[in-house]
Parts: structure tokens; sequence; C-alpha cells
């Protein structure tokens, strides 16, 4: 099928303007209304409100409205980040920066959905720009509202511009590539009193510093090593004063897995784990664990359909497999849901190593808009050419 050439300035041009304009999660006004303003243009039958400030937009490429359909999704929201890049396209909103490259995304979306419009197509197409994923909610708010049926969605394909790898490269792979998310909150309780006098209290902070150790052993100690985790405490709040022994003490944290035993396990040892180290020393615990999203795992022959289109746009040698990240994607529900794939797009410049997502200097090579664009666009003819 003929695709209409990449418009390579557009796509910068609506990155960079998404760019200066962050929104964070189910904040995303200004971003759904540019993106549905549009689709609207191109011809598309489009919903806003979607999963609260989600925009999905449809086509039937076939007359006889019987034909699988495709979903495209693409994130739209910020992080609470201060950017520091010194560029004309910096963030105009103190306070929050698209430092994970959905911006690019967005633009890539839109891009995708220029082009599919102006083409015959063997069956339907349907876009997810997706709401809050940085917060793990918007998928689901999504799913909640509708976004897979009215048409029925067939397939599933996204992608993510990534820093730790060259512009040029995509990596790719079946099975599970991002890793679950689960968020723990720990409240310790003691008993308070005078830093000189420890023994008439019972001191969280020490506790704390208990529990802190016994969460890490987990993976150490709790888990079968050929099975990957993470736990990791990245927040302790304790006391106001340096001669009073406080009576709580408050911990947050996280849970990654690929699945498997330890994923399972892992909210009933959290809570065991901090209530029986706290017990111990006389006070108690109180747990809260929440499950963002499951690990993200690609269909095998979805994976393999968009692996060949990648390898005739950047070459076999420069499409990796093996690339994994204990970072998470709720793109993982869509993908739980319905057959699909999920690609690592190469985004750091060529010549030097790009700073990293969620980083106050994070940046993206633009020549990876026109990569992800591609993709995703021939992906998506390709699958609905390709005999069910």
């Amino acid at each position: 099928m003929n695709l209409p050439p990449v418009d390579r300035a557009q796509l910068v041009a609506t990155r960079r303007d998404l760019h200066q304009h962050p929104e964070l999660g189910f904040e995303e006004q200004r971003t759904s209304g540019l993106v549905a303003e549009r689709l609207e243009r191109l011809g598309y039958a489009v919903r806003t409100g979607v999963g609260k400030t989600g925009v999905v937009a449809s086509r039937d490429g076939a007359p006889d409205g019987n034909s699988r359909c495709v979903l495209i999704r693409a994130d739209m929201d910020a992080l609470p980040v201060e950017e520091a890049n010194d560029v004309p396209y910096r963030s105009s909103h103190p306070g929050k920066m698209h430092a994970c490259g959905h911006d690019g995304h967005v633009a890539i979306g839109l891009e995708v959905a220029r082009r599919l419009h102006a083409a015959f197509l063997p069956g339907g197409v349907k876009f997810a720009f997706q709401p809050a994923e940085e917060i793990s909610n918007g998928a689901e708010a999504m799913i909640r509202d509708g976004v897979l049926e009215s048409p029925a969605v067939d397939a599933a394909f996204g992608i993510h511009l990534w820093n730790d790898l060259p512009v040029g490269t995509v990596a790719l792979m079946p099975g599970p590539v991002m890793a679950s998310v689960d968020e723990f909150e720990i409240t310790i309780l003691g008993r308070g009193g005078h830093a000189a006098a420890p023994h008439q209290a019972i001191d969280p902070v020490l506790i704390a510093a208990h529990v802190v150790t016994g969460l890490q052993s987990l993976v150490s100690r709790r888990r079968n090593p050929f099975e990957e985790g993470v736990v990791s405490v990245t927040q302790l709040h304790a006391g106001h004063a340096f001669n009073v022994i406080p009576a709580r003490a408050d911990l947050r944290g996280t849970v990654r897995t690929f699945g498997g035993k330890f994923f399972d396990e892992a909210p009933s040892l959290v809570e065991e784990t901090a209530r029986g180290i706290a017990r111990g020393f006389g006070g108690d615990a109180e747990v809260r664990y929440r499950r963002l999203s499951r690990p993200l795992v690609n269909d095998g022959r979805m994976t393999e359909l968009m692996t060949g289109v990648a390898q005739e746009i950047v070459g076999r040698e420069r499409v990796i497999a093996g690339i994994r990240t204990m970072g998470g994607e709720d793109m993982s529900f869509f993908l739980a849901r319905v057959p699909g794939a999920f690609a690592f797009v190469g985004s750091a410049p060529p010549d030097k190593k790009g700073s990293p997502h969620h980083s106050p200097t994070f940046d993206i090579d633009e020549d990876s808009l026109v990569i992800g664009a591609e993709l995703v666009s021939r992906t998506a003819v390709r699958y609905l050419e390709t005999p069910g």
C-alpha cells in the first residue's frame, strides 16, 4: 500500500508545541483539544472525554464494516519536573515538563492518523490518545469508557521513544518487556518520647530502618533468583524535632516484577515483613498495597509482524531483541485484552548518550519521530493486510 511521505516538519512542529505546553495526568485539556481538532479536520469520527481527558478517533476502511480493527495508542501526559534545557521550545509551565517523550508520541500518533486517512485500508483503525500514563490510571479509564468496543478492537500497537538507544534503532521482543508497577505505603506505629530516654518510647524510626532492610531482603532471600524483581523504598518521613522520638514513621515505595510467583506473593510478603518487624519491636504497622499496572506482555505473532516492518525501515541489524526494563507502562492493560506489540524506538543522539527519562534535561533526537511514524503506520497497514 502506498502511504503519503512522513511530514517531518509537521512532526517536529507539533512535538515542540506540545513540549512547550505540558499537562499532567487527567489535566490534558489543551493537548486533547489540539488532538481532537486535528483528527476532526482529517475526517475521523472523534469522541472526547474518554477516560476523563482521552480522545478516541476511528474510521472503517472496509465497505461492509465487518473487517478487523487495529488500535494505535499514544499517551499524552507530562511529569511534575522543572525543565533545565535551554531550548526555544522549553516548557512554559513551571514545574511541568515532557520528560519522557509523550509529546513525541502524540505528534507521531497525529502523523500516523494523517497518513492512514489518506490511504484505503482493508479494515478499521482506531486511535487512543491516552491520558495519565505516568500515574498508571489512563488506560484503565479509557477501557472502562469503551475504547476497545464499538467497533471491537482486534489488535493494538504502540511505541515508546527510548533514550537508552541511539536514534536509528528499534528494540522489540515477544513476552514481558516492561514490569508490573505496585505501590506500597507503610505506617509504622510506635510510642513517642524523649530522645534521651528511648527505653520509655517505642521508636518508629528504628523500626522503619529495620523494615527497609527487611524489604530489601525480599529480593535477595524470598524471591526465586530466576525471576526478575525490584523492591525500592523511595520515601521515609518521621518526626519534627531533633530531641523527640516521634510516634509514627511513614514509608513509601514500589515493587516491580515481570510476573510469576514473586508478583503473586509480593503484597502479602510486604505486609508480613512490615508487621512482623514492627511487632517484634513492640510497635505495629499498617500497610496499604496497590497494583497500578501488570507486566506489559508482547504477543508473539504481533511482535513478529512489527519486527518485520522495523527491519524494513532501519535494517535487520539495527532491530534489537532482548531489551527489557523494570519501568512500567499501562499500555499493559490494552495488551492484556487484545494481542499486540509495543516497541522501543531509539531517540538518543547517535554520537552521545541521551539524558535519561524523567530527567530535567531529557530531550530527543527528532529523527526518531520519523522512524516512529513510519513504524506505526506500516505496522497498522501490515496487520490489516495480513490474512487473519
